[in-house]
């Protein structure tokens, strides 16, 4: 549980160290935040989220169809906060070379939106991991495509500039790492503890088995809709994640997974 103490030792680590890069933290809906990108990195955080809507050539950043405006698109709150940052610190987003990733879920039609990210991605590909003939080459950010995911589109070309966000059911699937180097899927629907008491045996094994089949992989491992509210039972259930390896926590309350893992060291 998060406590006054814990805020106090994160507002002394960061008066004497500056931001904290973060590995395991996302920012889920990250563009709900006061200020989008931003407020994350100030965080620490290593991982935001985006989702978007191909409106003309644009793609607006929203989270429905109803709060979309022109002024709110991926280029100008992240793509070119996250260049001017990497250009600042030597190609990459924290000066330390911490691993940044952009989860981009579109929203409106997978393929017309997907073709329309791929060409807006090209114009970045100084920052943006690259798969191609020639493999996986590194930048500063690696764009993972979730919700409407055009898997085939993807699959079939020669340069892409990001990956596909698999779900548990392609767990054991064949396709690459380069293809697929992340599995996300929604906490509630495959474990049935929250937090509260001790993680059952069995969860705690099925939990374990799906990040080792996932790292052996070379793929990550996020899950969404965990519990977020502060609570004790949210400080267990996000240290069971950390003690099984899980890759990314999720939240929307930066400053209290920032607390969280600066205190347990991650």
């Amino acid at each position: 549980m998060i406590t006054s103490l814990y805020l106090v030792v994160v507002a002394t680590l960061l008066a004497q160290a500056g931001i904290v890069p973060l590995s395991a933290a996302h920012a889920h809906n990250d563009y709900r935040h006061e200020r989008p990108l931003l407020d994350a990195l100030e965080h620490g955080f290593c991982s935001v989220e985006a989702d978007v809507f191909l409106v003309g050539d644009k793609l607006c950043v929203a989270h429905d169809a109803p709060e979309i405006t022109p002024e709110r698109t991926l280029r100008s709150l992240y793509l070119d906060p996250l260049r001017a940052r990497a250009k600042k610190n030597g190609g990459h987003i924290y000066p330390d070379s911490s691993r940044f990733l952009l989860l981009i879920d579109l929203k409106s039609a997978a393929e017309p939106t997907y073709r329309r990210l791929h060409e807006i991605l090209a114009g970045y590909d100084e920052i943006v991991t690259s798969f191609g003939p020639e493999g996986r080459q590194d930048k500063a950010v690696l764009v993972i495509v979730s919700g409407n995911r055009p898997l085939e589109l993807m699959r079939s070309q020669t340069v892409r500039y990001a990956g596909y966000d698999g779900r548990l059911s392609d767990l054991n699937s064949d396709m690459p790492a380069t293809l697929m180097p992340l599995i996300s899927d929604h906490w509630g629907r495959n474990f049935a503890w929250r937090g509260a008491g001790s993680m059952p045996k069995a969860e705690r094994d099925k939990l374990r088995h799906i990040v080792k089949t996932a790292h052996n992989k070379g793929r990550l491992v996020r899950f969404w809709a965990t519990p977020d509210a502060r609570s004790a039972s949210r400080d267990a259930l996000w240290q069971e994640l950390l003690a099984a390896g899980v890759d990314l926590l999720n939240t929307d309350d930066l400053e209290g997974l920032q607390t969280f893992l600066l205190t347990h060291g991650r």
